[in-house]
């Protein structure tokens, strides 16, 4: 035996709604995982604690060395 449910008019609406916010979220589509990488970094949001905690622990790292070409090439 079938059971069959009957969705009031506001009801489909609604689950209309749903269905194409789920699609507008779902629609982004990436070529290269950098690019996911980039979008997720510019729409994260870093506790300040984290932040400050970053801040602090990269400014004892040693900076990175001229590259070679600028080496050969001093002004």
């Amino acid at each position: 035996m079938k059971r069959q449910t009957k969705l009031t008019s506001t009801g489909q609406h609604q689950l209309h709604a749903a269905e194409q916010q789920t699609q507008e979220k779902s629609a982004l589509e990436f070529a290269t995982a950098e690019e996911l990488l980039r979008y997720d970094a510019d729409h994260t949001t870093v506790p300040a604690s984290i932040a400050r905690r970053l801040q602090e622990s990269a400014a004892t790292l040693p900076r990175p060395a001229r590259p070679w070409w600028r080496r050969l090439f001093k002004k």
